[in-house]
């Protein structure tokens, strides 16, 4: 019986993840709030009675979606910040995991760059809650770092916040550079490198 339950529960998780997979590849060419319910079944290979079984709405899709893209990249954010190696290394350390991270899937990006404004209130909450969730966890790296002594907790997460900012505009930009010559990825390189080490030298300066 429980291995019977197993296999449901397997093909019930194929599903989802299909619908999940069809839904961002639709979303390539179209914003949330105009996706249909059957474009997504029909692009999953499923009854749109399916659809039910998981997800109320396509906002519900859309939250899961971010859930999905945002959740997995809490290790890459974690990384990046980490206080290992000096700023420069540091620097160019999380240009090259955000490059590589939109090399990747950038898809994933596409979708969180048009939808976090978008026209779908919960998926635009949720987007906000999970980067959120990545400025509390940049504040608690780098308030480990030598140079945050003596700084207030609300100081290091407005300076968290400019991070994970400045970590979705280079994503944005290696994203529209994605298909242009390599010499314009090595001007975005060298740009998202310049705004970075501003930052850095913003943060060594700050006072109250």
């Amino acid at each position: 019986m429980s291995h019977t339950t197993g296999i449901r529960q397997a093909q019930k998780q194929r599903t989802r993840q299909s619908l999940l997979d069809a839904a961002l590849a639709l979303l390539e060419e179209q914003s949330l709030s105009s996706l249909g319910l059957r474009e997504v079944t029909r692009a999953a290979g499923v009854a749109p009675t399916a659809f039910y079984r998981h997800f109320r709405c396509t906002a519900d899709l859309g939250v899961a979606l971010v859930e999905q893209v945002l959740g997995s990249l809490h290790p890459m954010i974690r990384t990046t910040v980490s206080t290992a190696g000096d700023s420069e290394e540091r620097i160019a350390r999380a240009v090259e995991l955000i490059a590589r991270h939109v090399a990747q899937y950038p898809a994933h990006v596409r979708f969180i760059a048009r939808e976090r404004h978008g026209g779908v209130q919960p998926v635009r909450e949720e987007i906000r809650e999970q980067l959120a969730r990545f400025a509390r966890e940049v504040k608690d790296e780098l308030a480990k770092d030598a140079p945050a002594e003596g700084w207030s907790d609300d100081d290091l997460l407005m300076l968290a916040h400019l991070y994970v900012d400045q970590m979705l505009i280079t994503a944005s930009l290696f994203l529209e550079a994605l298909d242009a010559p390599e010499a314009e990825r090595e001007r975005v390189t060298r740009l998202a490198t310049r705004q970075l080490r501003l930052i850095s030298i913003g943060r060594r300066h700050w006072r109250e």
